[in-house]
């Protein structure tokens, strides 16, 4: 007999063994055995019960466990006298009185630190004491760029923090974040997002690392690593595990279209869409993967055995978790229609490899029935519930104390992290243009003008909780210049009708009185020497688009809200214009980016975005990022990405091919020299590798960052290949009239590719490989690969 099918017998008599007849002997309680050992034994001891409650969770449900926002053991034995598998969002009142549906981290209304602790000993304590065999209890939370609740650090988004280009900038954060969430009693993270973004129309566009598989992978790692502290599978003290997500194809729907199918071939899902899953599947211990809402190819991403069964865990090797996105369940009924119920679609779900639904669980509440009357294996049930123990042996829930609402609160939003988001903040400004008039010398200009719809606002973006401090861009600008000028503030325009991030129906601004603001805003500058315009998104225009009525994609990617007729009569005035570029959405503003003197990308900077802002204004930091998308000039460009396929780029009849502003662009108040690459040897067999130098000297007079892209072309292949694709970057510190000479080393798979036998080979011939400070401005060399 084998292991496999005598747990399975042990199993149908685990009902008749008292926990206390087990308890001094129980293997799954010795936290010295071996992770598989505990959830054998444990899952020998588990009735089908039992085991289908550990893949359920609770949100909306959590009404059944509560008295106001209380926990109450009585309620939580008579609805789950079987155990609760996972809590969402303990952090949230979800369930609770008087509270409207919210989804995206948008408007929700929070419990305060203390009540989140407090529900969380109270959930953990009836859970290890009053239930059967004392299984914890898994909470989660949003953390895309801050844990999302009261009080919490909100850092920049997801998108600005790529745009750094900086690894250990990203490992910092998210250790941050890991820290601030753990404290509050989560242990699962929602986050990092690594969806390889190519069309800027999708309202999740900000959520992402960009549109570059090499990026994505890096900053994806990067994340992972420091959110669970290093690459073990073990959780240490003050970390979170991490989810990736959303596997995949999830950043280029069709129309831009929120959940829309991929239109995506396997070769490109290989190339572009997989790389930064594999990154962070084999270089991590990830703990746990959450499939797209989309299909590909016909199959939902939830129900497809190939891309979660046969990729990520057969391919990959990837042993953790796979957690379904919220409510993408029972979509597979409800939208795709490849489900004919609930049933049916816990069955299709749990065939394909996912092995705990999310947010409350209803399809896979079936599949007790399920199993009993045939339809769904006990093995199956064994195999999902097997991976969600083990998550929660390896995080040492079993073992875990209560969560200490004072030190959470020392922790939560402190002056460390409060100094590691300025840090981020100010690591994340890209400049896109600049014609000389930045710099400003505090002092130099009597009258400031401040002014536009995201000026006197601290915009976070989505998946945001509410910081203990925020500060606008007017605020920045006031602490920056107090004592030595005027600062003049006058809204502009308005771009929506509210500022509730939670509201289902985007209604802009009315015309009308945003022509009166503008008028307002002139007679304001008029007698200013130099504005500082803010304009762009908000948590509305930009934005995840999560139901029928509450959507956030959109058909155009210009300027709304009458802010580019803001624009033009401010730059009317004559005067020196500088543009604050805040937003959730590439800047793709032609006639901003062609006549502002300056435009600095801000995205959504964090609680201290208003403080970098102004000081990189103000020359106290250079701006030093990069670009993680390439900016369209126009919607019928999209998908217009740096590493596009030879035949893509013809000019059009009407318009213009070339971007606005192209991948890995960003400039400095210094200038760099990057010189032309060296190679350690001209030829190389198909397995070698090969280090490439370069020297990158600052040539200017004040001390900045520059980042050294190193790209890579195949020059003939037997399949279609990229222009060109990013393999290295590295971002570098240097003095005026420093020199550092940078090195790089490019293996197999900086060369690889997907054959026409779908399998991946390195093809000798010749490679081109160009480095400079983005995509466009390159140096080359010819490596020779034999």
């Amino acid at each position: 007999m084998n292991r496999r099918h005598f747990i399975g017998l042990l199993g149908t008599a685990a009902a008749l063994v008292p926990l206390r007849a087990v308890a001094a002997t129980a293997v799954y309680k010795d936290p010295r055995a071996p992770v598989d050992l505990r959830v054998a034994d444990l899952l020998a001891r588990m009735t089908l019960e039992e085991k289908v409650a550990q893949m359920t969770a609770l949100w909306a449900t959590k009404a059944e466990v509560m008295t106001g926002l209380d926990f109450t053991p009585a309620k939580a034995s008579a609805a789950y006298p079987h155990g609760i598998g996972q809590i969402t969002r303990p952090s949230d009142r979800r369930g609770g009185p008087q509270v409207a549906a919210v989804a995206g981290g948008t408007g929700a209304r929070w419990r305060g630190g203390a009540s989140t602790i407090a529900f969380v000993n109270a959930a953990q304590r009836w859970a290890r004491e009053e239930t059967r065999l004392g299984i914890p209890i898994l909470f989660h939370e949003e953390t895309l760029h801050g844990y999302m609740a009261p009080d919490a650090t909100m850092f920049p988004q997801a998108i600005a923090l790529a745009g750094s280009f900086d690894r250990d900038l990203m490992r910092e954060v998210q250790t941050v974040i890991a820290r601030e969430t753990r404290a509050h009693g989560s242990m699962l993270a929602l986050s990092p997002v690594v969806d390889i973004a190519r069309d800027p129309r999708w309202g999740r566009i900000e959520e992402t690392f960009g549109e570059d598989p090499y990026v994505c992978a890096e900053m994806g790692v990067a994340a992972v690593t420091g959110l669970q502290g290093g690459t073990g599978t073990t959780l240490p003290a003050g970390h979170v595990f991490a989810t990736l997500k959303h596997m995949t194809g999830h950043g280029q729907p069709l129309a831009g279209n929120n959940i829309a199918q991929a239109p995506l071939g396997e070769r490109e899902l290989r190339e572009f869409f997989f790389p930064p899953f594999r990154a962070v599947v084999t270089r991590t211990g990830i703990a746990a993967v959450m499939p797209s809402y989309n299909e590909i190819d016909g199959l939902p991403s939830h129900a497809s055995r190939w891309l979660l069964g046969n990729i990520l865990r057969k391919e990959w090797g990837f042993g953790g978790a796979v957690v379904s996105d919220y409510g993408a369940v029972d979509e597979l009924q409800k939208i795709h229609h490849v489900a004919a119920d609930l049933e049916d679609c816990a069955r299709q779900a749990l065939s394909a490899g996912v092995d705990s639904e999310l947010p409350d669980g209803m399809a896979f509440r079936t599949l007790v029935a399920q199993v009993r009357d045939g339809r769904v294996s006990r093995a199956a049930i064994d195999a999902a519930c097997g991976r969600m123990l083990a998550l929660k042996f390896r995080a040492g829930l079993f073992e875990a104390t209560p969560v200490d609402a004072r030190a959470a609160a020392r922790l939560t939003g402190n002056d460390e992290a409060r100094a590691l988001a300025l840090k981020a903040a100010e690591k994340s400004l890209c400049l896109l243009t600049n014609d000389g008039v930045l710099p400003l010398t505090p002092g130099a200009h009597k009258r400031v003008a401040v002014i536009g719809p995201n000026a006197a606002i601290a915009r976070l973006g989505g998946y945001s909780g509410a910081p203990r401090h925020a500060v606008s861009l007017l605020d920045g600008v006031r602490a920056a210049l107090a004592g030595k000028a005027q600062v003049v503030h006058a809204q502009g325009v308005f771009i929506t009708q509210s500022e509730d991030r939670s509201v289902d129906e985007v209604l802009l601004a009315d015309p009308a009185k945003n022509r009166a603001l503008i008028a307002e805003a002139v007679a304001a500058a008029k007698d200013c020497d130099v504005i500082l315009l803010a304009i762009g998104d908000t948590e509305q225009t930009s934005r995840e688009g999560f139901a029928k009525n509450h959507l956030g994609d959109r058909t155009t990617l210009d300027l709304v809200g009458e802010q580019n007729a803001l624009f033009d009569a401010l730059h009317a005035l004559g005067k020196p214009i500088v543009v604050c570029a805040i937003n959730g959405r590439p800047a793709s503003w032609p006639t901003v980016a062609a006549r502002a003197n300056a435009l600095l990308e801000c995205w959504y900077a964090g609680q201290e975005g208003g403080t970098a802002i102004a000081r990189a204004l103000f020359g106290a930091v250079n701006p030093g990022a990069k670009l993680p998308v390439t900016v369209p000039r126009d919607a019928g460009q999209v998908p217009l990405t740096y590493n596009r396929k030879p035949s893509a780029g013809r000019p059009y009849v009407i318009g213009v091919s070339t971007p606005l502003f192209p991948f890995g662009h960003g400039l400095s108040y210094t200038s760099f020299d990057i010189g032309p690459p060296r190679l350690s040897a001209a030829r190389i067999g198909i397995a070698g590798e090969v280090t490439v130098t370069t020297i990158v000297r600052n040539t200017g007079t004040r001390a900045g960052d520059e980042v050294v892209q190193l790209y890579v072309r195949d020059r003939e292949a037997s399949v279609t290949r990229p222009v060109k694709e990013l393999k290295q970057f590295a971002r570098l510190s240097l003095a005026p009239g420093e020199t550092r000479e940078i090195a790089f080393t490019l293996g197999p798979d900086a060369f690889a590719l997907w054959n026409t036998d779908m399998k991946e080979v390195v093809e000798p011939g010749l490679f081109d490989i160009m480095v400079g400070p983005n995509s466009v401005d390159l140096k080359t060399v010819t490596l020779d690969i034999a």
